[in-house]
């Protein structure tokens, strides 16, 4: 599911806020020519976002070159935990440009060995090792690897299962796709691995049973006895959301796991390092996978990703059989650390925790107000989502979230597209530094933006009902 956002400027209300600067047409109509050439250079596949031509953000902030500010909830799709160009990070960076080191392929250096040191002192006792790599994606399809290989070694080539989750996403490649349950996006596969499989994921709206009876239920229908599974592979929550497990169903699953020599993969690439007020989100079930996928807030900024797990599963493969080109590069170890020592040592997952409280209640408010249109919020720390239905019906409605968030763009609020298996969330993940009150402001924006959508979608049924809630700030004149 994917739309366009129209690139016509557009008269919209000025806003100027301490947290948002809104002063001229939506686009900037000087900008039209850089939207424009993209979308004649790249693939339509590139035109989903709201259009706004980035010229630098910092901290919380985004802006453009003529003088517009946003107040930035998509942390550059859930990658700034640490904010924007973070002057630590910045300050890495270039230390390390300076130093001479850009790229040395595999070869040892201490830039990388720095990093992953720093690392396990992050995770459980019993994940011993670190593979860097530069996505989530090539995490995924390295625990992909890893998992089936430990199943042969187990139980011979009939244990090559991997278990994935209904709506589940862990990347765009082969492997992550079908380890991933979104259907819209797996036709161009055709001839899929028949030994990777998806459960329901209990998240308790969408799947309304959460037993772990479940689970052993889809697994026997699929063909799939407990011999035959190498490895079981979740989102820690599911980022369609963001959905957790119950806790106890997690539980049991780790005890199947364990009992029968599966491994469990937590993929904790949009939900760690701090992201749901925990540093990793599998502490929330009190539990410990065998492997972690991590990325994204790794680095608050250049390509880097993890796979993180236990040594006997880890060392599998001799030396150079399992490596990638720009493993561990020094530049973005570099930016890593020192990003990964902001989070600890300025307790962001503390702040996480404290205001996420703040934001749950404010999403909480949202959806009591809109219930026929909102059927389901979730919120975890700075993590939280609004799925947008179909009036009064149980039915994703991409077309309104899409609305929602282009009205938030006009009013100095960035989000990035609607995700989800239909497209149907508008997804809140703000950088891990904002403050109360930046957070208090676009928790009203969201609200006015909501009001203002479906007042005019029902514009034509009598009598619709007037938000009491009050407007977020902005000047009454426009551009």
């Amino acid at each position: 599911m994917g739309k366009e956002f129209s690139i016509t400027p557009r008269i919209v209300p000025r806003v100027e806020t301490k947290h948002r600067r809104i002063i001229s047409q939506l686009p900037h109509p000087d900008s039209v020519a850089t939207l424009e050439k993209l979308r004649q250079l790249e693939p339509q596949s590139m035109r989903g976002q709201p259009p706004l031509v980035w010229d630098r953000a910092e901290d919380i902030f985004v802006y453009d070159k003529y003088g517009n500010k946003w107040l930035d909830w998509s942390s550059g799709v859930l990658v700034t935990n640490c904010g924007h160009s973070a002057p630590e990070v910045r300050h890495a960076i270039i230390d390390q440009v300076n130093s001479g080191l850009l790229h040395n392929y595999v070869f040892p250096s201490e830039e990388r060995a720095a990093l992953a040191e720093f690392l396990l002192k992050l995770v459980p006792k019993g994940l011993d090792k670190v593979f860097l790599l530069t996505t989530g994606s090539e995490a995924a399809e390295c625990a992909i690897k890893l998992a089936r290989s430990h199943g042969i070694h187990k139980g011979g080539n009939k244990k090559i299962g991997i278990v994935g989750a209904e709506r589940g996403f862990h990347g765009r490649t082969l492997g992550a796709q079908q380890a991933g349950g979104i259907p819209g996006q797996k036709g161009w596969i055709v001839n899929e691995d028949p030994a990777i499989v998806q459960v329901p994921f209990p998240d308790g709206y969408w799947t309304e049973d959460t037993s772990f009876y479940l689970f052993l239920a889809t697994l026997k229908k699929r063909g799939l006895q407990p011999q035959n599974v190498a490895g079981v592979m979740f989102e820690t929550y599911q980022g369609v959301g963001p959905d957790f497990a119950p806790v106890e169903y997690i539980r049991q699953l780790v005890d199947w796991c364990k009992k029968n020599d599966v491994v469990l993969i937590f993929d904790e690439v949009q939900s760690g390092l701090g992201r749901t007020g925990k540093f990793w989100a599998f502490e929330h079930y009190g539990v410990v996978p065998d492997l972690i996928c991590c990325g994204k807030g790794i680095s608050s900024s250049l390509p880097l990703s993890a796979v993180i797990g236990r040594a006997d599963i880890m060392d599998q493969f001799p030396p150079g059989s399992m490596t990638s080109t720009h493993t561990g590069n020094p530049v973005c170890c570099a930016a890593a650390l020192a990003n990964l020592k902001k989070i600890v040592t300025e307790d962001l997952t503390g702040n996480a925790a404290r205001i996420g409280k703040v934001l749950e209640a404010g999403l909480r408010e949202i959806q009591k107000s809109h219930a026929d249109i909102i059927g389901h919020y979730t919120c975890r720390g700075l993590v939280g989502g609004l799925q947008i239905i179909k009036p009064g019906k149980k039915e994703p409605n991409h077309d309104l979230a899409h609305a929602i968030i282009e009205s938030c763009f006009h009013k100095g609020l960035l989000f990035f597209s609607p995700v989800g298996a239909w497209g149907q969330t508008v997804k809140i993940a703000p950088p891990l530094t904002i403050t109360e009150e930046a957070l208090r402001e676009g928790l009203a924006v969201l609200a006015e933006a909501v009001d203002e959508i479906t007042t005019n979608s029902t514009s034509a049924e009598p009598g619709p009902k007037k938000s009491s809630r009050p407007k977020a700030q902005k000047t009454a004149a426009a551009r």
